[in-house]
């Protein structure tokens, strides 16, 4: 059945549509977190990783983490792994889709919770995360897991958030999808993990089959000078060799990057 085009639609189509002609996760980010509060979300925790291995989700150095809680709560929830022992995480990592955070007293109640999860509820409480929604995207690989939390304003009892997730959840659930997809096309580096663009055109050149004196030609230095960029651009990406580090670029979107 075809959905009435209503005027809320039609600004949501335009929405959609400037979300997906962003050109930066900052714009992006700016832009989703400004639209998420107008449903109540005034705090948003986004994670995405490329690097999981069973029960691990690779090194946090290389997460794609956003968020516009104040820093002393990510400092410590992220910063000091609080995160792991979230029980919202435990149900991201098994799940798909949306849940509502109305789980936790259930959890807690029924006995499901052990103990380091009550110290993050108790954490949470502590910092006004009360209530909201938790969003586990549809993993493209065994290897990647995003997920987004959507913290409820404080004065939101988690009842008043469920009513309003019946309500628009249907719409909130797509334009979080769309984010996701949209900031897996964009680059993005971890803490000192930002290639310098002489860094990133020899690995570029790497990717197109060129060897060291080719790419030395190519970019009007010697030999010894792109051995030097190719070094340095694997030590920023933590890796050990060269093949490992335009994988790894290429998986941050931090080549053929366009200049803007």
């Amino acid at each position: 059945m075809w959905r009435i085009l209503t005027e809320e639609n039609v600004k949501l189509s335009e929405y959609l549509t400037a979300l997906t002609n962003t050109q930066s996760i900052e714009e992006l980010w700016d832009m989703h977190t400004r639209k998420m509060a107008t449903y109540g979300f005034d705090r948003l925790l986004y994670g995405f990783t490329r690097y999981r291995s069973g029960n691990s989700l690779g090194d946090p150095e290389d997460y794609v983490v956003l968020s516009n809680h104040d820093p002393e709560y990510t400092d410590v929830f992220m910063g000091q792994g609080l995160y792991f022992h979230a029980p919202m995480v435990r149900w991201v990592l098994e799940n798909e889709g949306a849940c509502s955070w109305n789980i936790i007293p259930k959890m807690s109640d029924s006995g499901a919770l052990s103990e380091s999860e009550r110290k993050v509820i108790a954490f949470n409480q502590s910092k006004k995360v009360l209530a909201g929604y938790s969003i586990s995207f549809r993993s493209i690989s065994p290897r990647t897991k995003g997920a987004i939390a959507l913290t409820a304003r404080p004065d939101m009892p988690q009842d008043e958030v469920d009513a309003m997730w019946a309500r628009h959840g249907d719409d909130i659930l797509v334009i979080n999808n769309v984010a996701h997809l949209k900031i897996m096309t964009l680059p993005y580096s971890g803490p000192g993990r930002q290639l310098t663009k002489r860094q990133r055109e020899a690995l570029e050149w790497v990717g197109d089959g060129k060897t060291t004196q080719d790419i030395a030609l190519l970019m009007g230095l010697t030999s010894a000078t792109v051995e030097k960029h190719l070094r340095l651009a694997r030590e920023s990406l933590n890796v050990e060799t060269t093949a490992q580090a335009v994988l790894k670029a290429a998986l941050q979107n931090q080549m053929f990057v366009m200049e803007v």
